[in-house]
């Protein structure tokens, strides 16, 4: 494949991933899904990891990050298709498949956005506690105009 071509399809993948991430083009997340993820932190966006990633979050629930997330197998498959049909497969695939270190994120919440001593505020707590900041973050908006840092 030529270089040029490889660039294009890049630029174009990486300008879809952050425009999802600022709110634009934002996917309806599967009911199932914002249910059961919900249950314990915000249902991420399936723009926020390339397909190989949610496979492997789908097939290791029982080891969700330390927690055993297991759920029925139907409601497994079914929101394993809905993610492999709607999620894009741009980019590489972040160490541990963890958000937070996906490129873009920390392209988006470097230091030269966000400095240090935020994420170690009581009410921010964590990287992946988008909604801290991201005032809509429960609605699929994570446009960087409607963004309150906690004091």
């Amino acid at each position: 494949m030529r270089l040029s071509t490889v660039l294009t399809t890049a630029l174009i993948g990486f300008s879809t991933l952050t425009a999802w991430a600022d709110g634009k083009g934002i996917t309806p997340l599967l009911p199932k899904m914002e249910t059961e993820c919900s249950s314990c932190h915000i249902a991420y966006r399936p723009n926020f990891l390339p397909k190989s990633s949610w496979q492997q979050v789908m097939a290791s629930l029982d080891k969700h990050y330390g927690t055993d997330a297991s759920l029925p197998a139907a409601d497994t498959k079914e929101i394993a298709d809905w993610l492999n049909t709607v999620a894009l497969d741009v980019g590489e695939a972040p160490p541990n498949n963890r958000i937070t270190q996906a490129f873009w994120f920390t392209r988006k919440h470097g230091t030269n956005h966000v400095k240090a001593n935020v994420w170690q505020r009581a009410s921010v707590k964590s990287r992946s506690n988008c909604q801290a900041c991201h005032v809509n973050a429960d609605k699929g908006d994570f446009n960087e105009h409607n963004i309150r840092i906690p004091r």
